[in-house]
Order: C-alpha cells, then sequence, then structure tokens
C-alpha cells in the first residue's frame, strides 16, 4: 500500500497526456473570494484555473468541489507534518513533461494557453503528493491498530487457503544518464541525444557499459540492482518490460538530461516478497479509493465552509 501511495500521484494525471496547446486562454477579470474553508480562500480565479485544467483533460467536473477538497488536503497534510518541497514539486512536474515527451517551455506553454497556468498546475501536483502521503499515514495506523502487522500474513493466509503463490518477473537493470545542466538545455539537448543514441547502439548487456562511457563527458551510469516488476518506475515499466535481456530502452529526455535503461537480465521469481508486493498491487486501488474518500468526508464534517 506505501509504494503505491507514494507513487500514485502522477498517474492522476493521465488524462493530460498527449494533450497539445490549443491557445484558449481565459480572459482577465478580477477575482474575488468565493469560499473559505477554514480561514482559507478560494477565489473565482482559483475556479477558473480548475474548469480549465477539466477542459484540457476532457472530463467534466464540480471546480469549486475539487478547490475545497485540495484545500482540506493541503491543510490535513500540514496537521500531521507533511512538507512537500518545491523541488519535490519541480521534479514531479519535470518528470510529467518527459512522461509525455514534452520539453519543459511546452509544457508551460500548454499551461499557459490552456488557461490552467504552471503554478496552479504545481498547486495541484504539491496537494496530491501531500494527500498520498497523509493516506499513507492513516493506512498504517490503521492496519497497526487491526493487528495486521506485514504482507506476510496476508500471503500466509492465501496459501493456508489453497492459493498458489505469485511470481513476477526480476530484472537486473542498469541507468545510463548523460547529464545536462538546467541552463544548457536548449543548446545541448539536440547533442546529448545523439551521443545517448550512439551509445545504445553499442548496448550489448551491462558488463562494458562502464568502460564505454569512460571518454563520454558527464556521462553517468547506475547499477540499480534487483528490481521487481511492481516495482519498476511508472515512466520506464512498459519499456523495460519490452526489452530483452542484454538489450536497453529508447532514449528519454528527464530532468536530469537523457539516459536510458540497461536490462542487463530478467528471470521469474517467486517468494514472500514477490507474494507481498503482487498482493499489494492488486488491493491499493480500491483500499487507497475507499480510504481517500472516508477520509474526506471526516474532513468536510468538521471543516468550517463559508460561501460568499
Amino acid at each position: 500500500m506505501r509504494k503505491y501511495l507514494l507513487s500514485a500521484s502522477l498517474a492522476l494525471f493521465v488524462g493530460v497526456t498527449a494533450v497539445a496547446a490549443t491557445g484558449v486562454t481565459t480572459p482577465a477579470v478580477a477575482s474575488e473570494i468565493k469560499y473559505i474553508v477554514n480561514n482559507m480562500p478560494i477565489t473565482t480565479t482559483d475556479i477558473q484555473h480548475r474548469n480549465a485544467f477539466f477542459r484540457l483533460q476532457r472530463r467534466k467536473g464540480d471546480a469549486a468541489n475539487e478547490m475545497i477538497e485540495q484545500t482540506l488536503r493541503l491543510a490535513e497534510a500540514q496537521r500531521i507534518g507533511i512538507r512537500i518541497s518545491d523541488k519535490q514539486v519541480n521534479d514531479a512536474y519535470a518528470r510529467f513533461a518527459s512522461s509525455n515527451n514534452m520539453p519543459l517551455a511546452q509544457l508551460d506553454s500548454v499551461m499557459a494557453q490552456s488557461g490552467v497556468t504552471k503554478q496552479h498546475f504545481k498547486d495541484f501536483i504539491r496537494s496530491q503528493m501531500a494527500w498520498n502521503q497523509a493516506i499513507g499515514a492513516r493506512y498504517r495506523a490503521e492496519q497497526s491498530g487491526s493487528g495486521l502487522t506485514s504482507q506476510q500474513e496476508a500471503v500466509r493466509n492465501m496459501l493456508k487457503k489453497g492459493g498458489n503463490k505469485p511470481s513476477a518477473t526480476e530484472y537486473m537493470l542498469q541507468q545510463v544518464i548523460f547529464v545536462i545542466p538546467p541552463a544548457e538545455r536548449k543548446s545541448t539537448m539536440g547533442k546529448r541525444k545523439r551521443e545517448a543514441e550512439a551509445l545504445r547502439a553499442r548496448f550489448n548487456g551491462c558488463a562494458n557499459t562502464q568502460q564505454f562511457a569512460k571518454g563520454l563527458i558527464d556521462v553517468t551510469v547506475r547499477d540499480l540492482g534487483r528490481v521487481l516488476a511492481p516495482q519498476l518506475p511508472p515512466e520506464w515499466s512498459d519499456q523495460i518490460k519490452k526489452t530483452k535481456a542484454g538489450g536497453a530502452t529508447g532514449v528519454r529526455e528527464t530532468e536530469r538530461g537523457v539516459e536510458f535503461i540497461g536490462v542487463c537480465s530478467a528471470r521469474e521469481v517467486s517468494d514472500d516478497r514477490v507474494a507481498e508486493l503482487v498482493l499489494q498491487n492488486e488491493n491499493s486501488d480500491a483500499d487507497a479509493d475507499k480510504l481517500g474518500q472516508k477520509y474526506m468526508e471526516e474532513l468536510k464534517k468538521t471543516a468550517k465552509i463559508v460561501r460568499r
């Protein structure tokens, strides 16, 4: 559950995938306070930005209610000591751009021209990251109170009932990063991509990567060790699963520069840890949704919400 909750924040943005700027902008009007939620104001501008976000996601929703809930999420996270740094938010914003094959400048443009604005999207990111951590804390507290000490207990119960222990692919991975300082992204991105593609073309297993990279400037090779399929980063998961052992994924832009992942080996394994992860993935979506709804209902019952 904890792994899902901490990694799921970006999954909430999937509706924006591959969207292009449409040139729609929100007319400039005077902003007024529409709601006060526990002494925190929500303005008409906040609601306009969220409506623009709905249009960008091509979905319908109650913008005022979403802003009320976002305000409650942030306040609750702050109350229990959760702090999301600007760096965490900026890194998540950059990962979102990268996962949609967008340079940061293009994502900035999409946010501006659609009427969402970069700041509103970053505020949304911050609230989701904080809320996921808050739900994680609540889940652990409830599990501790119920006497369920670990997923191993669930695994043992499953096997007692005649279930088969699940298996998963275990990967040995190597990450190759062509580092690009932020100030040099525009001027050197094309060159660094060509260098990364050239090294990727020579990749034939993980044994020689360090040697190949020695003559290159600002290239980092990281041995990531054992990674089970349920633990793969969402932005790399599909590519890694499609790559045969000894091969490498495609080259992608990231917040660090450009990079690819080498698949050193892949094998099927079955042990208690695998079973725990598989059970977590099977149950986490429903558990998180139910717990999140219950948590929000509690916050709304005790909140002071004033409509102006």
